[in-house]
């Protein structure tokens, strides 16, 4: 007898997990079908390099989650599963090759202070900034958190127009389509308050000169002032774990090692799944493929050809290199040691700099200083090795997925295997130009390069960690394509989430939860 649920999940990510969570409260049977050895996606914790040291293989950030619509419906749930957040009041910072520093807190008075001492017009910047981001903040996470589906668009631009009036909405477009430099230059005078803000455009690809990348800068800035960040206690995959607890707890299957290989159809409707094994699953009401939009493209059948052509020129962003580190101790920063108390480090040293970066993964070059996210997880969570030892979590961005030279020209190499210890070796160059003597600390390094990415999880094209380019051409609405934003295809039946869907990237399951509501409702 053939297997048959409500729903089939194809991929074990945090948008699968969420939207099967969503599913089963209504009474839906489901199975999850992973062809990783284990669930989560990008969103898992391992000893990658020595026994007892936990490291976050790629996203480690979950204020996302924490702060997301699907947290709020299910925390008590996810907690009672065993869910646990680690709070972090000293969130990000930036050190810099001049001995400066800027860091920014869960206290807006120590950042006004420290931002002060660049420029005291960028205080009153700042200040103008925290008193507004409340009232800001509601219509832009209203939009963040809005399914664009064609009546729920027109819905949220009506209220939008309601509270904010014309000039108030055009306003707010006219922020959302801006550059990051663009914004910064407009708000700040100083180049070290405009470099801290905009390394977090690089985290979703926007290099300082891409329209629409300016929300994310000052997101993160506000955000992070206003709430702190969160990583999970001991190690990201606690949300991953609590999720296929609460799972398993009503009755689905989250089965790993198992790869979806087909989804059929019949009389345009999608009616089961065909496993790497051969074995047929049915599925009664549907089937959800987390997935890049190209391998939804080759997986189901019967795709009308301008849907199928949209999918197979979805645009990826450039990739990122990994370094997972187990420390005898945390780095001796030598712009301040009030460093090593922060969850994030960026060594991004000017706008300039990261635009040069990005356009040089984008053609395809080894970038000669890459921006490094330096992660200081146990500065926040000490759970995460043993007593008195560390582990850094580095994240080498901006890198091409495909390596068609070296910037510097001094990497030979145009393959990962043999490229990527050198890069490795670039990266911690700069790390211990920051902080002299960081190799010597170093007991044991795993270098996970952009084609160990993506065999690993093939969401993550050319270690695309965001599945996808999130540029104005293909965000919001467009996001995988015009119409198809709320996680619809053509054939009734066969829905697509994950990071390449509306949202769009991060931990905050937002496409798996409206997905959900969609199919609930």
């Amino acid at each position: 007898m053939l297997k048959a649920f409500d729903a089939i999940v194809a991929g074990a990510g945090l948008n699968s997990l969420a939207c099967a969570m969503m599913l089963q409260r209504k009474g839906w049977s489901v199975a999850i079908y992973e062809q990783a050895d284990h669930p989560g996606g990008a969103v898992k914790t391992g000893e990658y390099t020595l026994p007892g040291y936990r490291h976050d293989w790629a996203a480690m950030n979950l204020s996302l989650f924490a702060g997301s619509g699907f947290f709020r419906e299910f925390s008590q749930d996810l907690t009672a599963a065993g869910l646990e957040f680690a709070p972090a009041g000293r969130c990000f910072a930036s050190a810099f090759a001049d001995g400066k520093w800027l860091g920014v807190d869960n206290d807006s008075a120590a950042n006004l202070a420290r931002i002060s001492a660049f420029a005291n017009n960028d205080a009153d910047a700042w200040s103008a900034l925290t008193d507004s981001f409340p009232g800001e903040a509601e219509h832009i996470f209203a939009i963040l958190g809005a399914s664009f589906g064609k009546r729920d668009l027109a819905r949220t631009l009506w209220r939008l127009m309601r509270k904010k009036g014309v000039s108030g909405t055009l306003d707010l477009g006219q922020f959302l389509a801006k550059s990051p430099r663009a914004w910064l230059d407009e708000i700040f005078e100083s180049d070290h308050v405009k470099s801290t803000l905009a390394a977090w455009g690089m985290h979703l690809d926007f290099a300082p000169d891409v329209a629409g990348g300016a929300l994310f800068p000052y997101l993160e800035a506000m955000a992070n002032q206003a709430f702190g960040m969160v990583i999970g206690k001991g190690g990201a995959d606690t949300i991953t774990r609590a999720m296929i607890k609460c799972i398993e707890a009503k009755g689905g299957q989250a089965i790993c090692g198992q790869r979806i290989d087909k989804v059929e159809t019949s009389g345009g409707r999608a009616t089961g799944v065909v496993l790497a094994s051969g074995d047929v699953v049915r599925a009664k009401r549907a089937v959800i493929a987390n997935v890049a939009p190209r391998a939804l493209a080759q997986m189901a059948e019967g795709l009308e050809t301008p849907y199928k052509q949209a999918l197979n020129s979805f645009r990826h962003a450039p990739g990122t290199m990994m370094m997972h580190l187990a420390m005898e101790d945390l780095p001796d920063w030598a712009a301040s040691p009030e460093l090593r108390e922060y969850a994030y480090v960026h060594l991004a040293p000017s706008l300039d700099q990261m635009a040069r970066t990005y356009l040089q993964a984008q053609a395809g070059l080894l970038p000669d200083e890459p921006v490094i996210v330096v992660g200081q997880p146990t500065a926040i969570d000490p759970s995460r090795a043993p007593e008195g030892k560390h582990i850094l979590w580095m994240q080498v961005r901006m890198v091409p997925g495909d390596i068609k030279g070296d910037a510097s020209g001094k990497i030979t190499a145009c393959d990962w295997p043999t490229a990527g210890p050198q890069m490795a070796e670039r990266a911690l160059d700069i790390l211990n130009r920051h902080a002299p003597g960081v190799r010597e600390k170093i007991n044991a390094m795993r270098v996970v390069t952009p084609d160990e990415l993506q065999a690993d999880n093939p969401n993550l094209v050319g270690g695309d960690q965001i599945c996808g380019s999130h540029h104005l051409s293909q965000h919001f609405l467009f996001r995988p394509m015009r119409g198809r934003s709320d996680g619809s295809t053509p054939i009734k039946g066969l829905y697509h989430t994950g990071a390449a869907v509306w949202p769009g990237a991060g931990t905050g399951a937002g496409s798996g939860y409206l997905l959900g509501q969609k199919l609930t409702s």
